[in-house]
């Protein structure tokens, strides 16, 4: 006897005590699918048979069961389960998990479990039990399918069991087995001319009956097609697209999702009381004309689709309204209601119809997720997943989206056939190109850049980065840019130091980079130029004004001054630059005075005082070599400390103090530079001349044999000196690290505190991760370069603000901010 169950379900064994249960599961199941009510009630209580412990043993095995299903493993329930209340526990475990439950009951005699229960000492609770259970079963037999349990299999005697046989089945939606390729093809809704065009165009050839109708679509070689649903309602000829679906899938060639459209079909043409509505009319009239014979075979078929498949081995779903990735694969009535219908917000649009849940925004899944339901103007990729209901009926187009090669087809309506509700094309709303919204940086976005794709941006950076800017940043007019945090190279494992430029030339020669250029990094703070021939900004890397006031206003009547010759050279009235400010106290004076002066002093004040009282106590006579020693150590590191925050700052009484680093060229009127060499940068930015500006010093290096570059760091570092940035000299280098810096021992000294170079402490320095950092680098970098594009191609200030926020956005990334 053959129980046939589904390769995910949860199996709820019922019967008496003593009915054989449990060396039925030992047969047909692993040990590990079985879940016993005896073996929790043990592990609870140190006893199988302490009824008083089964509320906690319930409780312990119902969630392992949510655990095990959540997983997708079959598991199975041994426990009497004749009490409809218990069940009823076991049917909400499997319906939480979206897997079908199933029933196996053992039916069998009184007499036969009385004797198995007299056999067994631990089993003395008297034959009343037994009865009590045997009757409770008997009630219960004719309504387990209406409590929830799909399948329900009834053995009756010892026979029976013994000869019963386990068979599992795939679920309905499972084709994991078909690989494809396919063609997954969009709504039709009743437009039979468009479909058969569209195959044609995909190379099905078509098969006509003696009538002249499409019966079938024979593929080209080895393909199938998939319909996501919504084949019915609204177009001219509703029959003539179900015969010719119904046939290709009657034949092999073709599999096909149920709508919501089919659904309420099938109900209407059974005389169900359902509301004649969006396109139902046409499609019950143009039914009415076929013969009865056709009618039948049409329900029956559209009554039979299955609400998703999972094809080729999960690589590729296909659901009618899309689904998420906790449903793939999953049968219970809310994952079709999903499937079908999709989720709404609880809202109307200003049409009256609901709004649907943005599901695919939130997609993160492997498996790609192809759909329909909702109309759109163009299929578009989100996410790994497509909408493919392009608005035939609505006068747009039939969409296919060939997989696995994600190649788009589609043909144009004929005509209008139905006008929508809603405008397949949202009118346009003219916005001034100078006007934000809020809605242009908040909530979860993804930005679309040309060096790395969609750079996404989460709802809470989104938050964290919309406080900074509306409090604190200029004008957006003038926040064109914001430079990208930078990488440190690669952590070194020599004993002495914790970077070194040995580890960047490295990274960039396995790169396939052959030159790169080192260029002395200022100990300053980063600064963007934006000089215009009348008014500019001057601002940090998130995007606040540099000096206010008059002093701001002077110092970039300076910097104008300069880049005469450049307006002159570029033909423009602006430019936009990359540069360092100094010295470090010019904007960094509270960073020093309460972090780094204040441990400066504290150590400066505590350790010398420490030092002399130990070398007192050592002379006389008592044992504190080692703690002396090592005091002196952390009072000479505190002083190198003290030593190496003081080099990069002086007095700053006016601008004539102020010193200007530019070391690159970001953009002028109608161009960008980024795909010009940093000699080229370096080059033109060194014709800006006055006291105000210090050239950049560089040395390029050869990946190859790049000793001068090892040679010239341990000169600039020598003496405190910070360390230098390590760029590939072409600025052009796709996919790798636009630049990574390379600090001297003493400068990280300020980074990472006076005794970060202990011999413990930098084992420990050396386990930093500087994988998020790097990631952050790259994308910040794309985004710059993107709004940068976007400026030189004269795009809406709203477009180039969108990459600005998101640098700024994400830069609320938790990263380790030593790095």
């Amino acid at each position: 006897m053959d129980l046939k169950i589904p390769d995910l379900c949860l199996v709820v064994l019922i019967g008496a005590s003593g009915s054989g249960k449990s060396t039925f599961a030992r047969k047909h199941f692993l040990p590990t699918q079985v879940l016993s009510s005896d073996y929790f009630r043990g592990l609870v209580a140190d006893d199988e048979n302490d009824q008083s412990a089964s509320a906690a043993a319930f409780d312990v095995l119902h969630y392992v069961a949510a655990k095990r299903l959540e997983a997708g493993r079959v598991t199975v329930i041994d426990a009497t389960n004749v009490q409809a209340p218990d069940r009823a526990k076991l049917i909400e475990v499997a319906r939480k998990a979206n897997v079908l439950p199933v029933a196996i009951v053992l039916d069998t005699p009184t007499d036969v479990c009385l004797r198995r229960n007299a056999s067994r000492p631990d089993r003395d609770f008297g034959a009343h039990v037994v009865k009590r259970h045997r009757a409770a079963l008997q009630r219960s037999l004719k309504f387990l399918g209406k409590e929830g349990f799909k399948r329900v299999h009834v053995l009756r005697s010892e026979s029976e069991v013994d000869s019963a046989v386990v068979v599992y089945e795939r679920l309905l939606n499972d084709l994991r087995h078909e690989t494809g390729p396919f063609d997954v093809i969009g709504d039709v809704h009743g437009c039979r001319a468009e479909l058969e065009e569209l195959l044609v165009e995909l190379g099905y050839s078509l098969v006509r009956d003696a009538e002249g109708r499409a019966v079938d679509a024979v593929p080209p070689a080895g393909r199938k097609a998939v319909f996501v649903g919504d084949l019915v309602d609204r177009g001219p000829d509703t029959p003539g697209v179900v015969r010719l679906v119904m046939g290709m899938v009657a034949n092999g060639h073709g599999f096909c999702v149920c709508g919501n459209h089919e659904q309420k079909l099938v109900r209407a043409l059974r005389g169900k009381n359902v509301q004649v509505r969006h396109g139902l009319a046409e499609s019950l009239a143009q039914f009415a004309a076929e013969d009865q014979d056709f009618r039948r075979q049409a329900e029956k078929f559209c009554d039979g689709l299955v609400a998703h498949y999972v094809l080729d081995g999960g690589n590729l779903v296909v659901a009618h309204a899309g689904l998420p990735e906790r449903y793939h694969g999953r049968a219970s009535a809310r994952v079709r209601s999903f499937a079908l219908y999709g989720d709404t917000t609880g809202e109307t649009d200003e049409y009256g119809l609901p709004v649907r849940y943005p599901w695919a925004n939130e997609y993160r899944g492997t498996a790609m997720v192809l759909y329909g339901h909702t109309p759109t103007p163009e299929a578009e990729w989100i996410n790994n997943t497509m909408c493919l209901d392009t608005g035939v009926v609505f006068g747009g187009k039939l969409t296919a989206l060939r997989y696995p090669e994600r190649e788009v087809v589609s043909v144009k309506a004929h005509q209008v056939w139905y006008e929508p509700v809603r405008p397949l094309v949202a009118p346009v709303v003219e916005r001034a190109p100078d006007v934000l919204a809020l809605s242009d940086v908040t909530g979860l976005r993804r930005i679309e850049t040309s060096l790395m794709g969609a750079v996404t941006i989460r709802a809470e950076q989104s938050a964290s980065a919309l406080e900074v800017m509306s409090r604190f940043a200029i004008d957006p007019h003038d926040l064109l840019y914001l430079p990208p945090t930078m990488a440190p190279t690669a952590t070194s494992q020599r004993d002495d130091v914790l970077e070194h430029p040995v580890e960047a030339f490295a990274e960039y020669a396995a790169a396939g980079v052959s030159s790169v250029i080192c260029e002395e990094k200022h100990m300053g703070s980063r600064a963007v130029l934006l000089v215009r021939k009348e008014g500019g900004a001057i601002y940090t890397r998130t995007g606040r004004a540099f000096f206010d006031g008059a002093l701001g206003s002077e110092l970039l009547d300076r910097v104008r001054s300069a880049c005469a010759g450049l307006f002159d050279e570029f033909s423009t009235d602006w430019l936009l630059i990359d540069a360092e400010l100094m010295p470090w106290n010019a904007k960094a004076s509270a960073l020093i005075r309460e972090q780094y002066a204040a441990v400066g002093a504290a150590a400066g004040g505590a350790l010398p005082v420490a030092v002399g009282a130990l070398e007192s106590a050592a002379a006389r006579g008592v044992d504190v070599a080692e703690l002396l020693a090592r005091t002196s150590q952390r009072a000479s590191n505190a002083a190198a400390y003290r030593e190496a925050y003081e080099r990069y700052c002086w007095p700053v009484t006016g601008l004539d103090d102020v010193r200007i680093a530019p070391f690159q060229l970001l953009a002028a009127e109608g161009q960008t530079f980024h795909d010009r060499s940093h000699l080229w940068h370096l080059e033109t930015l060194s014709r800006l001349e006055g006291p105000l500006f210090q050239q950049t010093r560089h040395l390029v290096v050869d990946t190859a044999d790049p000793a001068a570059g090892v040679k010239w760091w341990e000169e600039l570092t020598a003496d405190g000196g910070e360390g230098m940035v390590v760029k590939p000299l072409s600025n052009s280098a796709a996919r790798v690290q636009p630049g990574v810096k390379v600090r001297g021992r003493e400068y990280l000294r300020i980074i990472y505190g006076p005794d970060y170079t202990s011999t413990s402490n930098l084992a420990r320095l050396r386990k930093r991760g500087l994988g998020r950092k790097r990631g952050l680098a790259l994308r910040e970098y794309a985004l710059g370069i993107e709004a940068l594009e976007r400026v030189a191609r004269g795009e809406p200030l709203w477009r180039v603000h969108e990459c600005v926020f998101g640098v700024l956005a994400l830069e609320s990334e938790p990263v380790d901010p030593r790095l």
